[in-house]
């Protein structure tokens, strides 16, 4: 029984140390960067370190000028942006697409959203017009 107990617990460290997003508690959690709450499930993103560590922001913008100020890409497990078209679910951010659209406003005024697959950005840049970006060049574009 003694080897049962201590098995669980060391499966529960193994566990705890692996990095994984957390959830964004919209309403009440702030951004890491620029300490507003997040309120919008549309334009919300996080970056997750090796280490585990959760950093939560109100908008892409903010994640990409907190990466450039305080991070390192060799830190990095995760970057995630909240899909616009399923509002609450992160994806991926390097393979998502981008849209910078002066008809869809994101929290910090850059009006960038994040798209799952380039389909489903082609198909915003159809109905709200913009520029489209990659990860590279959303990255570039934002911090200069």
């Amino acid at each position: 029984m003694k080897q049962f107990i201590f098995f669980g617990i060391f499966m529960a460290f193994l566990n705890a140390c692996k990095p994984s997003p957390q959830q964004i508690y919209y309403g009440s959690d702030a951004c890491h960067y620029c300490s507003m709450t997040i309120v919008d499930k549309q334009h919300a993103s996080q970056i997750v370190t090796k280490k585990g560590k959760a950093f939560k922001y109100d908008a892409i913008e903010c994640m990409l000028n907190s990466f450039s100020e305080n991070f390192n890409e060799d830190e990095i497990a995760f970057y995630l942006v909240a899909n616009f078209n399923e509002p609450g679910k992160l994806i991926d951010a390097i393979p998502a697409h981008y849209l910078v659209s002066d008809q869809i406003q994101s929290p910090m005024g850059a009006n960038l959203s994040a798209f799952e697959n380039e389909k489903a950005a082609q198909t915003a840049t159809e109905k709200y017009a913009g520029q489209l970006f990659s990860w590279e060049e959303i990255r570039r574009h934002i911090v200069k």
